[in-house]
């Protein structure tokens, strides 16, 4: 089990209160699928995604960005448990949906450089390595049906 110290946990949750859901979703997922075109093969059914332009206007990665920040909020407000808590993530992205467990990493840093530029100076070493370790936390749960 992990151990979170009061600071790291105040630190996560500073970072979720400063993000707007719709645009840090859609931000992060459009990043993901132009920086790593190869992730697109999760999204058939999402239409056009041929482009930046095209992804960044397309209202289903915008939604699916949504779901994913609800997604990590689940695990902020299971810090404590956070294996878990995503058990049937982790099941259904490995089973049904077949995802490479490596795309979990790559979208963990997307939302970081999409977290950092927003908040800047805000975003100090202390917060981002609180930040790093939430996240190291939350690909190990999606991993562990891969396992």
């Amino acid at each position: 089990m992990v151990q979170w110290k009061a600071e790291e946990r105040a630190a996560i949750q500073a970072v979720f209160a400063k993000l707007d859901y719709e645009s840090v979703g859609r931000e992060t997922l459009t990043r993901l699928l132009v920086v790593y075109p190869w992730t697109r093969r999760y999204f058939g059914g999402f239409g056009n995604l041929f482009n930046s332009e095209a992804i960044m206007a397309n209202p289903k990665v915008a939604a699916h960005g949504v779901v994913v920040l609800k997604g990590l909020e689940m695990a902020l407000k299971n810090m404590d448990d956070i294996k878990n808590t995503y058990a049937s993530l982790s099941e259904l992205h490995s089973e049904k949906l077949q995802v490479d467990p490596g795309n979990f990493q790559l979208l963990g840093d997307c939302l970081t450089v999409v977290i950092a530029t927003r908040m800047r100076s805000e975003f100090t070493p202390d917060i981002q390595a609180a930040w790093q370790k939430f996240l190291a936390v939350v690909v190990s749960a999606l991993r562990k049906q891969y396992n």
